[in-house]
């Protein structure tokens, strides 16, 4: 740097012996800095950092620091009090403290007050007792009772049909109650009122035994003690044999069957009071009739079945419930023949019925050839009609009492 003035002296006197205009001093200016850039940016020294902040009107001391609190949710009086987590410092990069879905996480896990709506509770009560089945089931035991060869007596009938349907309410409101864990994995059933959480699980086992209660007592007294220990009988078979066997083994489709056969046989013995071979043919329809229907269901909701932890023929056996369902098809045409030897209907039952059972044995042959979805489904659905006409058909081709009285009258 000491070389610099005598520099600076050697082209003043340059300057003015050559004349150099402006431009080109300013150009040779340039060309001086450039050249001796290096060297100053080689002895410039770096200027410490000063202690204090160029902005102190920004600079904020400890206690000046955001302190942000967190505040939950007031609680109702019944939860537990909320705890509030004080000088707690947040710095920028740590942002909020709770994010919004640790908030909603938060909000979840707390109690919180189950309100009912009245306007609601009867359909609620509906699904709960699966109205549907209840129908099903109330239907088959009148038609046990109108096949049965006496008189008819309207009151006794209602009586049988109220018990009955009472005693199915309470039967399926224990199954839901038990079903809960299982049915929030399946997409059918994960709507259910109590897997929603619409009705407390001590207000369904309550209605259930609002409907156990009066049911069998009305079987009982109203009707006979034969009908009310039948349906006694379906109650605990139902919740505590078929409802865990679900899980356990495939002989529940079995066990499901012998439920859904004794209904039309509490009809019949709440007609006569006795079980006879008339009561048996009509659960051993119903009983065939439930392999196809329910093995075309269940093949459609395999996934379902699987993901909710049940053991079903479709899930595990897909051969056998193809094969079940097929030989239970020709089972009804069988059954339907035998129905005049046991002096249940006349002959013309086997004949108008056979093209029925002709059909569903048809279409239980597609399902055990194709194995699709179609085929299940156009099984499933043709036992949604099959089973109510074939009654009807029964009904009208059965023995009068009339012919019943003249036979014994020649005997």
């Amino acid at each position: 740097m000491q070389q610099v003035p005598c520099k600076f002296a050697c082209l003043l006197r340059f300057t003015k012996a050559r004349g150099v205009t402006f431009q080109q001093l300013n150009f040779l200016k340039r060309m001086y800095i450039a050249q001796n850039n290096k060297m100053l940016r080689q002895q410039a020294k770096l200027k410490a950092e000063s202690a204090a902040s160029p902005f102190p009107e920004r600079e904020l001391s400890a206690s000046e620091k955001t302190v942000i609190h967190d505040v939950s949710p007031l609680l109702p009086p019944s939860s537990e009090k909320p705890v509030i987590n004080e000088g707690r410092e947040l710095t920028a990069v740590a942002g909020d403290s709770e994010t919004v879905a640790e908030m909603s996480s938060r909000k979840e896990k707390q109690w919180k007050e189950m309100k009912l709506n009245m306007d609601e509770l009867p359909g609620i009560l509906a699904r709960l007792s699966k109205i549907k089945l209840t129908a099903l089931v109330v239907s088959t035991a009148a038609a046990g009772y109108a096949m049965a060869p006496v008189p008819f007596d309207p009151m006794c009938f209602l009586l049988a049909s109220l018990g009955t349907g009472l005693s199915s309410c309470a039967a399926n409101s224990i199954n839901q109650f038990f079903e809960v864990p299982f049915d929030s994995n399946m997409n059918r059933t994960k709507n259910r009122p109590l897997v929603r959480g619409q009705i407390s699980p001590l207000l369904a086992v309550s209605f259930a035994v609002s409907c156990a209660v009066p049911g069998l007592a009305l079987l009982t007294l109203g009707v006979n003690p034969l009908t009310g220990a039948l349906g006694a009988f379906n109650i605990v078979l139902y919740t505590c044999c078929y409802t865990p066997l679900k899980r356990i083994s495939i002989v529940n489709t079995w066990v499901g069957a012998v439920v859904g056969a004794i209904p039309p046989i509490m009809g019949w013995t709440a007609a006569t009071g006795t079980l006879d071979a008339g009561a048996l043919l009509l659960g051993g329809l119903l009983y065939s009739w439930q392999f196809p229907h329910f093995n075309a269901l269940s093949w459609g909701l395999r996934e379902d079945y699987s993901r909710g932890g049940y053991c079903m023929m479709s899930v595990t056996h897909p051969a056998m419930c193809r094969r079940v369902a097929l030989r239970h098809c020709f089972a009804l045409i069988g059954l339907s023949s035998v129905a005049p030897v046991l002096d249940v209907t006349t002959w013309t039952f086997p004949i108008i019925s056979l093209p029925i059972n002709l059909y569903i044995s048809y279409l239980g042959f597609r399902f055990y050839r194709d194995a699709d979805r179609s085929s299940s489904r156009k099984l499933f659905f043709c036992s949604l009609w099959h089973l109510p006409l074939l009654l009807l058909l029964m009904l009208t081709c059965k023995k009068s009492l009339y012919q019943d009285n003249k036979k014994e009258t020649v005997d």
